[in-house]
């Protein structure tokens, strides 16, 4: 089902902002919403703006990344099966929930179910190329009848990718999974229709090559990924990135030293990043969220990161703290990110990343 605003527009680039609530629902005033929104706390009845059902810890409250199509006169609104999209005819920004009770199966069934139709969103929708996925499930370390939960969400998830003829080693997107207290298993995703340059972090095994004692299906996604979002700028976008070195859990119990690994890991992607092309992106002017398994360890967590930015450096100031578990029950922290900034890949670069999609 499709919900057409205006007539196409070919020249269209993405811009994106962190805002409180307030700002992000002035935005639609006169009744012109943006092009989409990730809200974090934020309200679950605003279409364009699908929220993440975790505890803000942050003391600015509920904020939201508003994405802006510029350029674009033309947004559509839409549903392909179980997936809620919004998209400018270059972009698209999906959601889907599932709601685990009323479902009455499995959670790798359900992932499967729910990557299927994401799939078939992009096809249909003509934004084939994945840049970034964010995914929430319940109860991420409890067990699952003899599986842990996520390990049975990697199963359903991967299937989807195989079945799809998608990428599911090298070239899978960025993406981030994270534990909830409540709610639906939530997936939040964004494509184009230009292909992301995937990262991978030196420091670490990718996580699709970790070893069989991590589950029977490796979680599907890159370290990171560079995608051209148009106007000569160049976004890096960051998977959830902990306190791992090679591929195994590095400073059991000690939640400050684990966001400091958590920081080296995040230099080192930055880095991999930087020889890509021309942008030049650092760790200070990163926004991320940063996902705190004990809300009583959020102001240790932020006095790290601000001893080694300085507190008024922009990941510092904007970063928004939300109370999720991780996706192994000895990680206590859990940093995803995005920037932007000018500049372009290096062709070789680029024509890497067609050939892959």
């Amino acid at each position: 089902m499709r919900v057409q605003d205006a007539s196409p527009s070919s020249s269209s680039h993405l811009r994106v902002e962190r805002l409180s609530l307030a700002d992000s629902l002035a935005l639609a005033t006169g009744g012109k919403a943006p092009f989409a929104a990730l809200g974090y706390g934020t309200p679950n009845g605003v279409a364009w703006m699908p929220t993440v059902n975790a505890r803000v810890l942050s003391s600015h409250g509920a904020m939201a990344d508003v994405w802006h199509a510029m350029g674009a006169d033309h947004i559509e609104s839409g549903t392909t099966g179980i997936a809620r999209w919004r998209t400018d005819g270059h972009w698209l920004l999906g959601a889907i929930d599932l709601d685990e009770a009323a479902e009455k199966q499995g959670l790798a069934e359900l992932a499967h179910r729910a990557y299927r139709d994401l799939f078939k969103t992009l096809d249909q929708a003509g934004a084939p190329h994945l840049q970034r996925i964010w995914n929430y499930l319940p109860q991420i370390n409890a067990d699952g009848g003899g599986l842990e939960r996520y390990r049975q969400f990697n199963l359903g998830r991967q299937e989807a990718f195989f079945e799809a003829g998608r990428a599911a080693f090298e070239g899978a997107p960025a993406a981030c999974a994270l534990g909830i207290h409540q709610g639906a298993l939530s997936i939040r995703f964004l494509a184009g229709q230009t292909a992301p340059v995937p990262l991978e972090n030196p420091r670490q095994v990718s996580a699709y090559r970790y070893p069989e004692t991590y589950g029977p299906r490796s979680p599907t996604f890159s370290r990171a990924a560079l995608s051209d979002i148009g106007d000569g700028r160049i976004a890096l976008l960051i998977s959830g990135t902990a306190s791992i070195v090679g591929h195994e859990t590095v400073h059991h119990g000690d939640v400050r030293e684990q966001t400091r690994e958590t920081l080296r890991n995040l230099e080192a992607v930055i880095a991999a990043a930087n020889a890509r092309g021309t942008a030049v992106f650092s760790l200070a002017q990163l926004d991320c969220v940063v996902y705190v398994r004990h809300p009583a360890d959020t102001e240790a967590v932020r006095e790290v990161i601000e001893d080694a930015l300085g507190a008024n450096a922009p990941m510092a100031r904007h970063a928004v703290y939300l109370e999720a578990d991780i996706c192994r029950s000895d990680l206590l922290v859990e940093i995803e990110a995005h920037t932007v900034a000018p500049g372009r890949l290096h062709p070789t670069t680029a024509a890497t990343a067609e050939s892959r999609a």
